[in-house]
């Protein structure tokens, strides 16, 4: 596997491989990588015959309260699994080469409806930084198809519509969330947690399954839904940021009369916000 940390190297590579008749695909992330990346460069992989991964921890996707400084940064291994899943292109810009005139100026691209409320309510401009920044990588890489974790289900939707309202001729696929075997989605912020909390950490996505269970077996009243899940996870010593029962497609509240669901869920563990969804259908 190749590590290049300049546009100019990338895209040098790219066209390289583009040269012999290959299909890219692309795997954008920001470090620390787990099983769960693991799998979406295999899965990138299976669908592509050059994989391009980027590790980039993006400031303009944090806000002034977040953990941007305490981001683990974890390279040298982060090299190692990428290799071992098959990626043959890294990309590993520093801030300056992706905002080489600064980030108060830049331009910024903004993706409207699927990124109002949800994490986009809790973390004002988040989703600006995080398509700002995708749409730069795009256009870097240029890749043929692209692919993203469900466990960011806002984001994968914020993604699939700048593609689409832009133009973009790239593939994006979404991969399931991949779960430790007690049913906590795969993070890169599980690491902050202590033994404890790890030992709770599982009931966020049990939270979701209880409230899905009662949606299958007849229920539509999502406000009470909501409440009791709340309820349930501030007695599993959570404190809910959000939870929300929302149409899978459009991510507009849920109706009665929808048939494709998602809920959607974020709750801090002490100082540690975890995320998770369960999309399913009547």
């Amino acid at each position: 596997m190749n590590t290049v940390k300049t546009v100019l190297e990338l895209r040098a590579a790219v066209a390289r491989a583009r040269g012999e008749g290959k299909r890219i695909a692309f795997v954008p992330t920001m470090g620390n990588l787990h099983e769960g990346h693991v799998a979406l460069v295999e899965k990138a992989g299976q669908r592509a015959d050059f994989v391009v991964a980027s590790i980039f921890v993006n400031p303009l996707q944090f806000g002034p309260k977040e953990d941007l400084a305490s981001y683990p940064r974890t390279l040298a291994a982060d090299q190692d699994k990428l290799v071992a899943a098959g990626c043959q292109l890294l990309f590993a810009p520093d801030v300056e080469e992706m905002y080489p005139h600064g980030m108060s100026g830049q331009t910024l691209v903004r993706v409207s409806g699927v990124s109002e409320g949800l994490c986009g309510g809790s973390r004002p401009g988040h989703f600006d930084g995080v398509a700002t920044v995708v749409t730069k990588l795009f256009n870097m890489v240029q890749p043929d198809l692209a692919v993203f974790g469900e466990k960011d289900f806002q984001q994968l939707a914020v993604v699939r519509t700048l593609v689409h309202d832009l133009n973009m001729p790239i593939q994006i696929m979404g991969e399931p969330t991949v779960r430790a075997a007690d049913g906590l989605a795969l993070s890169s912020r599980n690491g902050y947690l202590d033994e404890a909390q790890r030992a709770s950490a599982p009931a966020l996505y049990r939270t979701l399954q209880q409230l899905a269970a009662a949606i299958r077996d007849g229920r539509r009243d999502f406000a009470q839904l909501e409440a009791e899940g709340k309820a349930a996870l501030e007695q599993a010593g959570f404190r809910p940021d959000y939870l929300e029962i929302r149409e899978a497609g459009s991510l507009r509240p849920a109706s009665a009369t929808d048939s494709r669901l998602v809920i959607l869920g974020a709750a801090y563990l002490g100082s540690t916000r975890l995320i998770d969804n369960l999309a399913f259908e009547l």
